[in-house]
């Protein structure tokens, strides 16, 4: 089955990077070219038909499949980053997750009112993030078509989260924990 070889690509690295956190490590994943092959396909399947205008990845891991899946669909892509990366002029959001809280940013001409947004990173966990990514989006207008992970991680309920907030999110794999 596909989604156990995707599983077994991903190495759990336990209290990092504080005590408790179960780290999910995706680079075991992304240097097998069969397996990051597997889940660009995926993903390109689920978005090739919908009507999508530009595709924001999250700080950091979002940017490698962000950016893959926007090649691949002849779409632009848009960073979301940590505070301080960005130089020009930009929209900040505070927020909250897992372990700690910090500020996402991105850059205020990324994104035009009206522009069909699918938000994409490595993995979901409490949302906080990928929360954070959809107020700047909604901040610059645009509409979110859907947010999408490699792993949403259950029991940690960021996908509650963000369906609570009126927003469907997809992913490859499903973590209890």
């Amino acid at each position: 089955m596909k989604e156990e070889l995707i599983k077994n690509k991903i190495r759990l690295i336990k209290d990092f990077p504080k005590e408790g956190v179960i780290y999910k490590d995706i680079t075991l994943l992304l240097k097998d070219p069969i397996t990051f092959r597997m889940i660009m396909n995926k993903f390109y399947e689920r978005y090739k038909n919908i009507d999508i205008d530009m595709i924001v990845g999250i700080d950091s891991r979002g940017f490698i499949i962000g950016g893959a899946l926007a090649n691949m669909m002849g779409k632009g892509f848009v960073p979301a980053r940590k505070k301080g990366k960005l130089p020009h002029e930009k929209i900040s959001v505070h927020y909250n997750y897992e372990y700690s809280d910090a500020t996402l940013e991105i850059h205020k001409d990324g994104i035009n009112a009206g522009e069909k947004i699918l938000i994409i990173d490595d993995q979901l966990a409490t949302g906080g993030t990928c929360l954070a990514a959809i107020n700047l989006v909604k901040k610059l207008g645009g509409d979110i078509v859907e947010c999408a992970f490699i792993i949403n991680v259950e029991s940690l309920g960021g996908k509650k989260r963000i369906n609570k907030e009126g927003h469907d999110v997809y992913s490859i794999v499903n973590l209890d924990k």
